[in-house]
């Protein structure tokens, strides 16, 4: 079965049940299974974007490249994953914390230091969620599961820019 489903179905179904576009996107939109954690999915899925932040530091066009295609991707990925699985926003998708964290990080210079703060910063708006960060949850399908996240992304970027700034 290739289509999507209406039914509520678990990733391990719709995988056995999808063909090879609906494998791909349950694939990229748990970003690689980190989705599947049983705690925390969206922590692990962060955790899991900090090889790709560090190899957007191979240039500024790396840097800026990534989080577009990451976005694009996402918004594909997570809404055919929505019809697969007959639910909005699951938990599972976690491509969406990806792009996020890969906006918070947008030409910030990788360390351990920032890498980190950025974690923190990333996790707690995408967890509190201030205006227009919940409105964005409100908008349809594969879009309103990444826009949320690239908008905690600006704030993180934008607070941790000014605290690297300040340690200098």
């Amino acid at each position: 079965m290739s289509c999507d489903q209406s039914d509520n179905l678990s990733v391990p179904d719709a995988f056995r049940q999808t063909g090879f576009r609906g494998k791909l996107a349950l694939i990229l939109a748990t970003w690689f299974g980190s989705g599947l954690a049983p705690v925390a999915p969206g922590t692990v899925g962060t955790l899991a974007a900090v090889p790709l932040v560090l190899l957007t530091d191979l240039g500024a066009w790396c840097s800026v490249l990534a989080p577009v295609v990451i976005t694009v991707v996402a918004i594909w990925a997570s809404h055919r994953t929505q019809g697969l699985l007959g639910r909005t926003d699951p938990s599972e998708v976690v491509i969406d914390e990806v792009a996020g964290f890969l906006v918070t990080m947008l030409l910030v210079p990788p360390s351990w230091t920032s890498i980190g703060l950025g974690f923190i910063l990333f996790r707690f708006f995408d967890t509190v969620k201030p205006w227009p960060v919940r409105q964005a949850e409100r908008l349809k399908g594969g879009l309103g599961v990444v826009m949320d996240d690239l908008l905690a992304g600006i704030y993180a970027n934008l607070i941790l820019r000014g605290i690297l700034l300040l340690g200098t």
